[in-house]
């Protein structure tokens, strides 16, 4: 997320907790999409990576950014960290290792949101050539070791950067070494939430598999196409992963608030510092276990929301849906992958053939997925059938859902031509990480340099 929210609305009773998410509902009218993508600022002499102060710096393309766009800056402890739009429509902000993401504004169409990033790079790109800087649109970190890698100041980040290791072997590699494109989808109704939960869910791995573009670790093959996918296999699982409850029928609002009540938080802000809060879960934080820890103590709506950001589940609930299995890529991927989750969960006929596609699949078929895909790829397989043509079907079913909602550009085409990049996938039966391993292998004599001039943006 851009910055943390100060909302200092009392919380008390768990009820507002639901009511908080169930207030997201909307017409299907009124339906948005909203796109995230991250890719590694690199050096072009030498790629190597950007730290965060200096003339050439993270800090530097921050305050470029603000005098080009006119956003306003986010700061944490002195230290410029994001851009947000006045109105609030979209938003510029880093990841731990200096990953530098774009929160698109909701936007009504695919067409926008291409738009939306094409001018996002164009305009980064100015203030960024400059100053030797280019952009890296890969899933995971190729070249650096997890000690080269910035660090940026960022009071969360410092937190989590304590607290990764001791609840999982791969949290400061999520943090500090991967890239993601994800995309933020409404619902009507919670029914309409639990259904889109349910199949997003199921349907998570096959994005890691279509996305896989991660294949490299410290300048050699890691022996997986999607690293970023092992990676959340042990991050923090009692945070992170798939979601039992919620591929079970009778889902709502208050299952996923149960559970959020029970992850340990991350921190509260008070008057702008950040207290460190691991040590207590929400529903102890609510039951008063900062009394005496922190002055304002009593829970507010802002930390809530605050604490639903840092949980991460394949899909995570907000007020929206959050479809958060892909790893990062080349820009037609920025367009390709809400093309892919809006196909199927935006049109109704899409998203009832994707029910039925994955009724019989259970928790443990999916989990199983899941831990297969990131060394398998599209050579996995679930419920005894191949991966490749199970997304072959899916990928039909989304061009579906994009066809029937009938969005035109001005020369008259709809929003399925954003797919075009997953059927380059299904036709060469290979992910993107599979083109890296052989050209790893081929034109690029075993050097992973090569990957910052063929695929940066």
């Amino acid at each position: 997320m851009a910055r943390d929210t100060t909302d200092q609305t009392p919380i008390t009773s768990v009820a507002e907790l639901t009511d908080y998410l169930a207030a997201g509902a909307k017409p299907k009218e009124r339906f948005r999409i909203g796109t995230e993508h991250e890719k590694f600022p690199f050096f072009r002499t030498d790629n190597s990576p950007v730290p965060y102060f200096g003339e050439a710096s993270i800090s530097a393309l921050l305050n470029g950014m603000r005098e080009k766009l006119g956003w306003d800056e986010i700061v944490d402890a002195g230290n410029i960290i994001g851009l947000v739009e006045p109105a609030g429509m979209g938003a510029i902000s880093l990841e731990p290792g200096g990953q530098f993401e774009l929160s698109g504004a909701p936007l009504e169409n695919l067409h926008q949101t291409c738009r939306e990033s094409n001018q996002h790079l164009a305009t980064l790109r100015e203030v960024a050539e400059p100053l030797g800087i280019r952009f890296l649109g890969v899933g995971g970190s190729p070249k650096w070791t997890l000690a080269e890698t910035p660090r940026m100041p960022k009071s969360r980040y410092e937190i989590m950067t304590r607290y990764m290791p001791k609840v999982g072997t791969k949290g400061l590699d999520m943090m500090y070494r991967t890239c993601t494109i994800q995309v933020n989808l409404d619902f009507s109704s919670e029914e309409d939430m639990a259904r889109k939960m349910k199949v997003s869910l199921k349907l998570q791995p096959l994005s890691t598999a279509l996305f896989a573009s991660s294949p490299f670790t410290d300048g050699k093959p890691n022996g997986l196409v999607s690293w970023r996918g092992d990676i959340w296999r042990d991050t923090d699982n009692r945070r992170a992963g798939l979601l039992p409850f919620a591929m079970e029928d009778g889902f709502r609002f208050e299952n996923y608030v149960e559970w959020a009540l029970d992850v340990p938080m991350y921190f509260v802000v008070r008057d702008g510092r950040y207290h460190d809060c691991t040590h207590i879960t929400f529903r102890q934080f609510m039951n008063g276990a900062l009394k005496g820890e922190v002055a304002e103590w009593q829970p507010n709506m802002g930390d809530w929301t605050n604490h639903l950001s840092t949980l991460f589940p394949d899909v995570r609930l907000k007020r929206f849906l959050e479809m958060r299995g892909a790893d990062g890529g080349p820009w037609r991927r920025i367009c390709a992958l809400p093309a892919f989750w809006v196909g199927l969960l935006y049109d109704d006929t899409a998203l009832a053939a994707a029910e039925e596609l994955t009724s019989s699949w259970t928790f443990t078929d999916v989990s199983a997925l899941r831990d297969a895909v990131p060394s398998q790829g599209l050579k996995a397989s679930i419920a005894g059938k191949s991966l490749l043509d199970v997304c072959r079907e899916v990928i039909n079913i989304s061009r579906a859902g994009l066809k029937a909602r009938a969005c035109l550009n001005d020369d008259g085409v709809d929003e399925s031509v954003f797919l075009g990049p997953l059927d380059e996938v299904i036709a060469k039966k290979a992910t993107l990480a599979d083109d890296m391993l052989a050209l790893y292998n081929g034109r690029w004599n075993g050097s992973v340099d090569p990957v910052f001039e063929d695929y940066q943006y």
